[in-house]
């Protein structure tokens, strides 16, 4: 199982895309401003997004998504493309995008009976299945519901880990003691500097990164997502100073992963 890391900044500017994940060539994690990088041959097998939350950042590209493919979608016959998401993001997503004002609602476009889009319920403990593939929905603690996931290339393999944006957040740490954990992808979005206003947005900073990775296990490569452009060097920085014992990684738009579904 390969994910490809198509954006995993917090903002826009040259070079920095926003949250997206490709696992193979038809699952999104997420749908950030880094989809567009891809070939439209490459955003036609796309057939399943797993939502974090509702903030723009993380969802923008599923509606450009639907209108970018559809032509070639309708004409081949192609079932609707499943978004999973916590209902109270489902209801975001129907009210504030798909409302025929923002965008238009392609859960019911071109028609009712054939739409382009199709939103797909889920919980925090839920297990998807995309073939072998397993995404377990985890807790996050946002300031609008919000989730991670834990993707294996199959059952009992050691699993990537997406902490989706979020604060302190004891109940993840608590459910990956029970799991085989080869990679976690953390979101830093504020350096120390800003730890207050981390804090009150639902963020993490190095310092608290430090408390959420003191209840990881040792062994687990560690990825800082979701820091703000311009602010990379610093964040990564003050990461460093802390002295912490798991390996740590910069996250970057174009990296791959490898999971191995025999591990």
């Amino acid at each position: 199982m390969t994910i490809r890391v198509l954006g995993c900044s917090g903002s826009i500017a040259a070079g920095s895309r926003t949250t997206a994940f490709l696992v193979d060539d038809d699952l999104l994690v997420d749908a950030g401003t880094g989809v567009g990088d891809l070939s439209l041959d490459e955003l036609l097998r796309i057939d399943h997004v797993v939502v974090s939350h509702s903030h723009l950042d993380h969802v923008l590209a599923i509606g450009l998504l639907a209108d970018t493919v559809s032509r070639r979608r309708i004409a081949t016959g192609r079932a609707p493309i499943a978004v999973y998401a916590l209902p109270a993001t489902i209801a975001a997503l129907r009210t504030h995008v798909f409302n025929d004002v923002i965008w238009p609602d392609f859960s019911r476009l071109p028609s009712v009976e054939r739409p382009l889009l199709r939103f797909v319920p889920f919980a925090v403990g839920d297990v998807l299945c995309f073939g072998a593939r397993r995404v377990e929905v985890l807790p996050a603690a946002h300031t609008v519901p919000a989730v991670g996931f834990a993707v294996q290339p199959r059952e009992g393999a050691p699993a990537w880990v997406f902490s989706g944006d979020t604060g302190p957040n004891p109940a993840l740490w608590q459910r990956l003691r029970a799991l085989p954990v080869a990679h976690v992808v953390i979101e830093t979005a504020f350096g120390d500097e800003d730890a207050a206003l981390a804090a009150i947005s639902g963020h993490l900073s190095p310092s608290s990164l430090a408390d959420e990775l003191s209840r990881l296990a040792p062994g687990v490569d560690v990825h800082v997502t979701h820091v703000k452009p311009g602010e990379v060097d610093t964040v990564m920085r003050q990461v460093a100073a802390l002295g912490l014992s798991h390996r740590i990684h910069t996250l970057a738009s174009g990296q791959r992963l490898t999971l191995d579904a025999t591990g």
